[in-house]
């Protein structure tokens, strides 16, 4: 086994070393730039739209590169470590304009602001960029909570959801808090709990490819356990797993279905489908 993929410490000394330190948050600006990420654009654009939609919401102008692709995530744990060092170098080059970048997925937002330092760990003379992208990046639920501070009006009819929450992107950036604390500003929003929240859904990047019967497995307990908690629908930050988690629904023919959080958190600010 690769050095890269081997950790010897102890359990309590990793997982302090994976707890993201407190952020110190600036005031909110003018202008940000999206890093919409290959699966929102690929599979949920339109959840890539209201995204750009919230932020300009609160007065600010959102830059979207077309240039822009993958984070690089799914060659790095792969093992393919040169491929994701060229993809990486160029989102790197791509936002090095010194705004704020925003990204509806938390697992990305991860990448910019964990992995990169590895990835690029042999390169001194990148890693000072790599630092100042890791300090400017958000994920899109802790940017509108913590730099935005949006104080919304609901919109839409009471309902009841449920929440599911990357579980890379619950040890590397928090959205389980983030989202959690947006959808209490919500006051006709009941958020329901369920048994599998802290689990990996199975989807994973490459591992639902190359291991699909245990992936298989992990995403009918997730299904599962969000269908029995007689919620509406599910609500995640991510679209990896959302894709993961409807394909898996699809599957099994059921009704019930997720959405991303950007449309979920502009419909409901708007009044969409209200009666």
């Amino acid at each position: 086994m690769s050095e890269r993929f081997y950790d010897a410490a102890p359990k309590a000394t990793r997982a302090a070393q994976e707890r993201p330190a407190p952020r110190v948050y600036p005031e909110k600006p003018a202008e940000v730039t999206l890093f919409g990420t290959c699966v929102v654009d690929l599979f949920f654009p339109e959840a890539g739209l209201d995204a750009i939609h919230l932020l300009e919401r609160e007065g600010i102008r959102v830059h979207f590169p077309q240039q822009q692709s993958c984070c690089g995530q799914p060659a790095w744990t792969s093992g393919y470590v040169n491929e994701a060092r060229d993809v990486a170098r160029s989102q790197l080059n791509l936002l090095d304009n010194g705004l704020p970048v925003v990204v509806p997925s938390g697992s990305c937002a991860g990448m910019f602001r964990r992995h990169y330092q590895e990835v690029f760990a042999d390169e001194p003379e990148t890693l000072e960029r790599v630092a100042d992208l890791a300090e400017r990046t958000y994920e899109l639920t802790e940017f509108l909570l913590h730099v935005c501070k949006v104080q919304w009006r609901d919109m839409g009819q009471p309902t009841e959801i449920a929440l599911h929450t990357s579980c890379s992107a619950r040890r590397e950036m928090n959205t389980h808090h983030h989202a959690r604390e947006l959808l209490a500003k919500l006051e006709k929003v009941t958020r329901l709990d369920h048994e599998h929240e802290s689990e990996c859904c199975g989807f994973g990047g490459t591992f639902a490819v190359r291991m699909p019967e245990v992936s298989g497995a992990m995403v009918l307990d997730k299904t599962r356990a969000l269908r029995e908690t007689g919620a509406v629908e599910m609500v995640t930050a991510d679209g990896g797993c959302l894709l993961n988690i409807n394909g898996s629904l699809d599957k099994q023919k059921q009704a019930f279905r997720g959405r991303h959080l950007a449309s979920f958190l502009w419909e409901r600010i708007n009044g969409e489908g209200a009666s």
